[in-house]
């Protein structure tokens, strides 16, 4: 088991170029299979999950060709897709083994899909059920769990389903799965989620006056090529956001940060809880919205999250509560009861993190209640991040603001999605 020290900071300042975002990444892979003929992917992400996501679809008859910072993937469309091997490995990413189950169910192979520890222990309920639905015989562990074993004897059925919580995965793999049949499959979407997926595929959506959206596929649709330059992080960003707010005299440039807006809302939160951040929009090289973030050090107040921005702010909560921790005044976190059932229980894992630093907190079933201090006085904290990239790195923000030297316990994780982050700790330190 290894750990890594980080001392505090007097200040961060200096620009950062993000790790390439790894949701439109893994995305961008698996539908350059689905389109037959070439794409051309400029700056993939380096972090493991896509390439992993890259490495299983290869193993699904994709040619792959890397070249400095461009990818050509050699796609072989809904036809041409085959099994070259008898398991795919997803190793730490639930978007892949998601999403491939989808697609797996549509072109009807019969092949096993397996993880690392941590996404082994994660369910796949949600998945299974609807999957089963149209057609898909899948044998799990213990009925919920990887491996996978997917097969697909009887023909693909058409299927509408309205999402039980707002979940992109979800959403993605009932859409691939979609993609393969002669009827139209239909995902509901009463709250909104990530929309990468209908982007990128160029999907149809309806949307009713209540907000409500429909979004089919099916056989008919043409899959584009995948030809992109994938922006920024926004996930990544959000952790200088917040160090940058919270470190005494410190002001981080974050160019080309992508701002779809179903991935944001943290943003917001940030804003409303007084951080100084400052927006320059440029989308001329990109397919979704980028700009230039600036952040510079302020004052931040508590905050009551309303829970609808509870989806679109799941994945940057545990860096949200460090920032809830140092804040003037209480914060209220309820409505994320998601945060349970990621790469470890974050709402545990942010409770352990907040008593490493002396912070006052109530825990809920669906979240936090955080008493925020921003004189918070601690020396040597010891964390742990429970092999949980996002919590590994929350724990680097909040070391920052100790007295002395601090350690993280398996602070490697951070490569499953941010490689470069200590790196980048190192540039911004002074």
């Amino acid at each position: 088991m290894s750990s890594k020290s980080v001392p505090p900071a007097r200040s961060l300042s200096g620009t950062i170029v993000l790790t390439p975002d790894k949701s439109i990444a893994q995305r961008a892979a698996i539908f350059s299979l689905l389109h037959k003929g070439p794409s051309t992917i400029y700056n993939y992400s380096q972090a493991k999950d896509p390439q992993t996501t890259l490495q299983c679809v290869q193993n699904l008859g994709a040619k792959v060709e890397i070249e400095a910072d461009k990818i050509s993937i050699y796609g072989v469309g809904r036809e041409g897709i085959s099994a070259l091997t008898d398991e795919l490995d997803c190793g730490n990413s639930g978007t892949a083994m998601r999403l491939l189950s989808g697609l797996l169910t549509g072109a009807g192979l019969s092949i096993k899909l397996i993880g690392d520890h941590s996404l082994s222990r994660r369910t796949m309920t949600r998945i299974i059920s609807p999957l089963e639905k149209m057609g898909a015989h899948i044998l799990a562990r213990n009925g919920v769990f990887a491996p996978l074993y997917i097969s697909r004897e009887n023909p693909l059925k058409a299927l509408e389903f309205t999402l039980p919580i707002p979940s992109a995965q979800l959403k993605s793999c009932i859409l691939l799965a979609g993609l393969f049949g002669e009827e139209e499959s239909c995902v509901i979407e009463t709250i909104p989620s990530r929309d990468h997926t209908e982007r990128l595929l160029q999907l149809r959506v309806e949307t009713n006056a209540l907000g409500t959206r429909r979004i089919y596929s099916s056989k008919s649709d043409e899959i584009p090529a995948q030809n992109y330059r994938i922006p920024g992080d926004y996930s990544a960003a959000a952790f200088w956001l917040v160090a940058g707010s919270i470190v005494p005299n410190s002001a981080i440039t974050l160019p080309n940060v992508g701002l779809n807006p179903t991935r944001i809302a943290s943003l917001q939160i940030l804003k409303e809880m007084g951080a100084q951040i400052g927006i320059i929009e440029d989308n001329s090289e990109f397919d979704e919205p980028v700009a230039e973030l600036t952040v510079q050090t302020t004052e931040l107040t508590g905050i009551d999250i309303p829970q609808e921005w509870i989806p679109n702010a799941i994945d940057e909560l545990p860096i949200l509560a460090v920032a809830m921790a140092f804040a003037n005044g209480d914060s209220h976190i309820r409505g994320a009861a998601e945060l349970r059932h990621k790469e470890t229980d974050r709402i545990m894992a942010i409770t352990k993190l907040l008593d490493a630093i002396g912070s006052s907190y109530v825990e809920y079933d669906d979240g936090l209640s955080i008493q925020g201090n921003p004189n918070l006085d601690f020396d040597c904290a010891q964390f742990e991040s429970f092999h949980d990239h996002r919590i590994a790195m929350a724990s680097a923000i909040a070391a920052l603001q100790g007295n002395k030297l601090s350690s993280i316990k398996d602070a490697e994780a951070t490569a499953v999605s941010y490689p470069e982050f200590w790196n980048h700790l190192n540039l911004l330190r002074h």
